[in-house]
């Protein structure tokens, strides 16, 4: 249920519709949304189910397996390093990862920084992208880091060095296994595994109880659930489901969010609530304090590719660690120029219009319709009080 005692404006009863549209659809078991404007909690649901057989209704406080949107979350961190001096943006990082040195797509051997990882321009790639099992990320053993891996972050970074980049960096973009080898990085500056690191520079400062590598409440845990006919179906112990087509597929294994052993993966391993990834969205649309000062904040939303469009999203280029909105236009979008946005594989979507003083947060359990469906473009044209849904009867 929506938390007003007030009459819920015309925008914030159009997300109400979107959300229920997705569940009598049956394109979504449950979802939480929330939305900020100008620093104060204007909209906030939990709808559906968390575990659809054990009966378990969605709650705000759920924790969900956040796949990419742990992205943003270990890129700050990197980031409050550099803020304390401790790395450099366009420092080589072979420094901290000195064995971590790809070849070059000619053979010759290249040097990564961290602005190329967190810009996704270092020329790496994912095993989820290749068009079969024959591709190098899957004869090399690369994983994604959903998996249920029995090696550790070492190992799988020495399986990534072992395959040619798959260009110079810094000269295209491409999604990618970057912030696995950041969260390297990190552990390796710190001196500390990446969960404690994480844990030290930006979730603990924050309040951040909620998020970390390992599900420390079971009982809170969204089940995963992937689109079907009729309905959506539980995922599998272990599952492959391709996210795009022409692809392998990702790997699953949702058991490894309360996996204390599986390495701790810096692009798509962590676990947290909707409330936990809108503080940290609030504090950077805020100007970043106490973490980071506003200028990395203002590095981290301009565009990072060189004008390039990234693949499937006109209008979009790349930041340090989220996708900026570069033309609206193009991307036939409400949001304003400067929109940071990305989500996240298990049914995850968020934005921040700065120039809005929005902050929202969709958080489903349901793939890949949370992250790419129709519901994420329905919610943000909701949030901007546009409603493309058909007439009810």
């Amino acid at each position: 249920m929506s938390t007003f005692s007030f009459p819920v404006p015309q925008p914030m009863q159009l997300i109400d519709r979107v959300i229920d549209q997705a569940l009598a659809d049956q394109r979504l078991v449950g979802a939480v949304v929330l939305v900020a404007r100008d620093g104060e909690l204007v909209y906030q649901r939990a709808a559906g189910s968390a575990d659809r057989e054990a009966g378990r209704m969605m709650q705000a406080d759920a924790l969900f397996r956040l796949a990419s949107v742990s992205k943003p979350i270990v890129s700050v961190a990197a980031l409050v390093l550099v803020a304390q001096g401790r790395l450099a943006l366009d420092a080589g990082i072979e420094r901290w990862l000195p064995d971590f040195r790809p070849c070059l797509p000619d053979g010759g051997v290249a040097s990564l920084t961290v602005r190329q990882l967190l810009s996704h321009t270092a020329g790496l790639g994912y095993r989820f992208f290749e068009a079969d099992e024959n591709g190098p990320y899957a004869r090399a053993g690369v994983s994604d880091g959903m998996n249920q891996s029995a090696f550790s972050l070492a190992e799988n970074l020495r399986r990534l060095a072992s395959v040619p980049l798959l260009y110079p960096p810094g000269s295209n973009w491409g999604y990618s296994l970057a912030t696995d080898v950041l969260g390297a990085v990190i552990e390796q500056v710190c001196g500390q595994p990446l969960a404690k690191a994480v844990r030290e520079l930006v979730t603990g400062p924050l309040g951040m109880d909620d998020t970390g590598f390992v599900a420390r409440d079971a009982s809170r845990l969204a089940a995963a659930y992937v689109n079907d006919a009729p309905s959506p179906r539980r995922m599998r112990e272990l599952d492959i489901v391709p996210a795009f087509e022409g692809t392998v597929g990702i790997r699953y294994a949702p058991a490894r969010a309360l996996d204390e052993t599986a390495f701790a993966s810096g692009g798509a391993g962590m676990v947290g609530s909707a409330g936990d990834v809108l503080r940290l969205l609030e504090v950077l649309r805020q100007g970043g304090a106490p973490l980071l000062p506003a200028a990395l904040v203002q590095e981290m939303g301009r565009d990072q590719t060189g004008g390039r469009e990234l693949p499937n999203a006109p209008g979009f280029g790349f930041g340090l660690g989220f996708s900026v909105l570069r033309d609206p236009a193009a991307a036939a979008s409400p949001e304003s120029p400067g929109t940071w946005r990305w989500g996240g594989a298990y049914g995850h979507a968020w934005f921040v219009d700065g120039a809005r003083g929005l902050s929202v947060v969709a958080l489903t359990n349901t793939l890949y319709e949370g992250m790419s469906g129709r519901f994420v473009a329905d919610v943000r044209d909701a949030v901007y009080g546009i409603d493309r849904l058909e007439p009810r009867a």
